[in-house]
């Protein structure tokens, strides 16, 4: 939209199907989104409206709502979700607290899709080798890019907590502070797309997918979480001696019965189970424990102030407003069902099968499928609409033949 058009107020439409576009660019049948498939409303948020630092030319991004012409949010938009569960927390006095880590992949340009990612290559004339998890070094020739990065996400308001290399090859990570759901579900996104965008302008390639490389650990997105008082502000995760409440145990007990149920929207992909099948730092369980990284709810080392909750699941390549928006629902879940937790784990640990989750995208879909709870807290429209447009993804995946299969199967009798 022309800068003119929009401070007048022009109204900008959309229909209702592109929220259910899937990834290929199709569309599931229409009955999934209203079979007239009408109009939605745009209607940018206020608070983030923004010029883009990096473009040559003047341009600025405005997210936005998406609203049915009556004025309500639209049951299929993902940010509509995020603000349903954020109301649903107030109407009982209550509001979430999140943080998002992020993990991403700097690559060279990567302009066969046949051939692996591959790693800049260095200010010493070589690609990085994946020994540099926790590094200072600065001999990989990013620092242009990473200056660049900062000073947009300056630019565009988003406050950085710590920023590092990771275990991957010429991975990275960003840990965003911590606040509001729906401005942290923005800034998540605001930041991933800066991320490409500012790539490009270097000559790199920023990946987000969950399993990008064989044989390297894959990216995520933990979701940290915690629930304050309206009003006062007080963790209602500890009480005034500091222990853990009931109500941090409901949370849990809410967040380990929708894990499964869920997975389908925190591993949204075919890629996202690469990811989970090598489970170390990846784990795909609805284990709870303190401080173990094996499991995928961990009770991170902090103050009583502190006590939060970290969904290990989700990865780099979930919607951001989708996985919050469904982890926070299992636990307002847990919370009003006043739902018991297993026992924590600690140590090394066998998953009980009660706690495993589905390890497919098509078992997700089925388990989402066949799920009382996910219609019950994000409605039977939305629901299955997310699953028509993922079966379709899931088969245009199957439609092709991989290398893997060409290689090893080709020469079997």
């Amino acid at each position: 939209m022309t800068a003119e058009g929009f401070l007048e107020g022009r109204r900008l439409q959309m229909a209702r199907g592109v929220l259910l576009q899937c990834i290929m660019g199709g569309y599931p049948p229409a009955r999934f989104y209203g079979s007239d498939d009408g109009d939605l409303a745009l209607n940018a948020d206020p608070q983030q409206i923004h010029r883009l630092p990096w473009s040559a030319q003047p341009r600025a991004l405005a997210i936005c709502d998406a609203d049915e012409l009556s004025g309500e949010n639209s049951r299929l938009s993902t940010r509509g979700q995020l603000k349903a569960v954020i109301a649903r927390y107030a109407a009982q006095g209550l509001a979430p607290v999140v943080a998002t880590e992020m993990e991403f992949f700097v690559f060279a340009p990567n302009t066969d899709p046949t051939q692996p990612f591959l790693p800049p290559i260095g200010l010493d004339g070589r690609r990085e080798d994946g020994l540099s998890a926790f590094s200072i070094s600065s001999n990989n020739g990013l620092r242009p890019f990473f200056n660049e990065v900062y000073a947009s996400m300056a630019a565009l308001g988003l406050p950085r907590d710590t920023f590092m290399h990771e275990m991957g090859v010429s991975q990275f990570e960003i840990n965003l502070l911590h606040g509001d759901p729906l401005l942290l579900a923005d800034q998540t996104f605001l930041f991933k797309h800066l991320l490409k965008e500012v790539a490009l302008k270097h000559g790199l390639t920023v990946v987000c997918m969950a399993k990008p490389l064989a044989h390297t650990a894959g990216s995520s997105m933990h979701i940290h979480q915690s629930v304050v008082e309206l009003g006062t502000g007080r963790n209602v995760f500890s009480d005034e001696s500091g222990e853990p409440t009931a109500t941090f145990r409901h949370f849990i007990g809410g967040q380990q019965a929708g894990m499964a149920d869920f997975t389908a929207l925190f591993a949204p992909n075919v890629n996202s189970y690469q990811r989970l099948c090598h489970p170390y730092a990846s784990p795909n369980n609805a284990c709870w424990s303190h401080d173990n990284r094996a499991a995928g709810l961990r009770i991170p080392a902090s103050s009583p102030a502190a006590r939060r909750v970290e969904n290990r699941l989700p990865g780099a390549d979930a919607n951001p407003y989708l996985a919050i928006a469904a982890s926070l629902a299992a636990g307002l879940h847990g919370i009003e069902q006043q739902l018991e937790p297993t026992p924590a784990i600690q140590g090394e640990f066998s998953v009980p099968e009660s706690l495993s989750l589905p390890c497919t995208l098509h078992a997700a879909l089925e388990r989402l499928k066949r799920s009382q709870l996910a219609k019950e807290l994000f409605g039977m429209e939305f629901i299955e609409g997310y699953i028509a447009s993922k079966s379709m993804e899931l088969t245009s995946f199957l439609d092709e033949i991989t290398p893997w299969e060409r290689r090893v199967l080709a020469a079997q009798a």
